[in-house]
């Protein structure tokens, strides 16, 4: 079974859509650390022009979440969120399972925001197999709350979002350990390799909650 585990030095995270089209990275490095207790978000600052700038690069294709709700892609799944993102397939039975037990420790991490302003979204690299009772039954499987949503579609529109993602794949059995987690209302993208430790991944998320938009402060580097 062909596996991508993109894995890069760290970079600078990136703060613009169309940065997010190359994919934005950053690596995890640090122990595990406590999610802060939720806050009441903040009014966006956000520029209409760079929102708008993100729904046309993300788009609002149609996708369908496991309990056969449809959802636009940016306007109701990204849109001020804080999201995290990986790509799955329900008969996979080597990386996916494993991928899920790391979500699930970012669903915990998330704690009450889940649902609210944190999103965890699985996309289905099998969309014509995959359909919205077997995504709901492998969701079971990690005790996927609200919030966590496994996504399918029509082939042409799930393929459009994986595109987008840098998730796009030939073969079902080759797709990305990638992990994505973005913070959408700062610009905030980062990636990791889902196979990296429960630490490693929600060190990163934590940062990914924390950010407040405000520019690195030259000198210190940004986890």
């Amino acid at each position: 079974m062909g596996i991508r585990c993109d894995r890069r030095d760290d970079v600078p995270p990136s703060r613009s859509a169309a940065a997010v089209a190359a994919l934005l990275g950053v690596l995890a490095t640090a122990a595990l650390l406590a999610v802060p207790a939720p806050a009441e978000a903040a009014p966006s600052q956000r520029n209409p022009r760079e929102v708008a700038a993100a729904r046309s690069y993300f788009t609002d294709t149609e996708l369908i979440d496991q309990n056969g709700e449809v959802h636009r892609f940016y306007s109701d799944l990204l849109d001020g969120k804080i999201v995290v993102i990986d790509s799955v397939f329900t008969t996979c039975t080597l990386v996916c399972p494993v991928l899920g037990q790391k979500m699930k420790s970012l669903q915990a991490a998330a704690g009450d925001r889940l649902g609210k302003d944190v999103l965890l979204l699985s996309i289905s690299v099998d969309p014509e197999t995959d359909t919205p009772a077997k995504l709901h039954a492998f969701g079971e499987q990690f005790e996927a709350k609200e919030g966590w949503y496994f996504l399918t579609g029509s082939r042409e529109n799930v393929a459009r979002v994986l595109g987008k993602l840098g998730f796009a794949v030939d073969d079902k059995e080759s797709h990305s350990t990638i992990v994505l987690m973005g913070n959408e209302q700062t610009g905030l993208w980062k990636k990791t390799n889902g196979l990296s430790s429960s630490g490693e991944l929600i060190e990163l998320f934590r940062g990914v909650l924390e950010d407040t938009g405000a520019p690195a402060v030259p000198g210190q580097s940004e986890r």
